[in-house]
C-alpha cells in the first residue's frame, strides 16, 4: 500500500487531544498533523522524535497534514496510522497473499456481528467454514525485537475476543490478526502488565478456539506492505 501522497519528515513538537499532534518541518514552519490512533502509542510520542508527515490538499479537510511514520534512531520505522492494517490487508487478503487466510471465494469488510460490533473480514467459501478475521495494529515495543499488545487497556479489544470466541463456539474458524507496524520486532507477546483482564480474555478465547496470526510488516516513507508471519508467545 503506497501512501497517496509523498511523505515529508518533521519534528514531533507535543502530541495531545489523542488526535492532534505539532510538528515542526524543516522549512521551519510549525504545523498541526491529524494521527490516526487512539492509542497511547507508548514510546512513540516524545518531543523531538523525528517522525513523518502526509500532506493533502483536499478542500474538505481542516488539516493539512497527517502523521504516518516514527523514524527511530536505529534507522527503522513504526506506522502510527490504525487504519492502514485494515486497507493493506484488504488487499492482500483479496490477492490470496495472507499465509493462513487464502483459498476464500469472498471477503467482505466490516460485517455486522456480535453486540452493536462489525468484523474487520469476514472470509467465506462453499467447502470452508466462515472465517471470522479482527486485526489490530501492534506498535509497542519495550524490549528489543519484541512486539506487544496492547499499549493500553483496552475494554473494546477484550470485547472483541469474546465474541470471535463466540463465533468459534458456534462452528465457525474465528482469527485474531496481529498486524506489527514496525520494522525493528522478529516476535510478538501480550502486554499483560498493561492490561491484565485483556491477557485474560485472550486466554478465555484461545481456549475456545480462537486462532492467533501474527506478521510484520515492511515500512518506508513510499507505504507499508505485508511481510512475513512472526512466532507469538502468549
Amino acid at each position: 500500500m503506497r501512501f497517496q501522497s509523498d511523505l515529508i519528515p518533521a519534528t514531533l513538537i507535543r502530541r495531545y487531544k489523542r488526535f492532534l499532534a505539532d510538528c515542526l518541518l524543516e522549512d521551519g514552519r510549525e504545523v498541526t498533523a491529524h494521527v490516526a490512533n487512539p492509542g497511547s502509542m507508548l514510546g512513540l510520542k516524545d518531543e523531538g522524535q523525528r517522525i513523518w508527515l502526509e500532506p493533502n490538499d483536499d478542500p474538505r479537510k481542516k488539516l493539512k497534514f497527517a502523521w504516518r511514520l516514527v523514524e527511530h534512531e536505529s534507522g527503522h520505522f513504526t506506522g502510527v496510522d490504525t487504519g492502514v492494517p485494515n486497507r493493506m490487508l484488504k488487499t492482500a487478503l483479496m490477492a490470496g497473499q495472507v499465509p493462513g487466510l487464502q483459498g476464500y471465494d469472498l471477503i467482505r469488510p466490516e460485517v455486522k456481528y456480535g453486540t452493536n460490533s462489525r468484523i474487520d473480514f469476514l472470509l467465506t467459501g462453499e467447502t470452508r467454514p466462515d472465517t471470522y478475521v479482527e486485526v489490530k495494529s501492534v506498535t509497542l515495543s519495550r524490549q528489543s525485537g519484541l512486539a506487544e499488545f496492547p499499549d493500553s487497556v483496552t475494554a473494546r479489544g477484550a470485547k472483541h475476543l469474546g465474541e470471535l470466541a463466540d463465533m468459534a463456539q458456534a462452528g465457525h474458524r474465528a482469527v485474531m490478526l496481529y498486524l506489527i507496524q514496525r520494522t525493528d520486532c522478529t516476535a510478538m507477546t501480550l502486554a499483560s502488565d498493561i492490561d491484565p483482564a485483556y491477557a485474560q480474555a485472550f486466554g478465555a478465547a484461545t481456549s475456545a478456539g480462537v486462532e492467533t496470526l501474527a506478521f510484520d510488516c515492511r515500512i518506508s516513507p513510499a507505504g507499508v506492505t505485508l511481510g512475513q508471519p512472526v512466532p507469538f508467545h502468549p
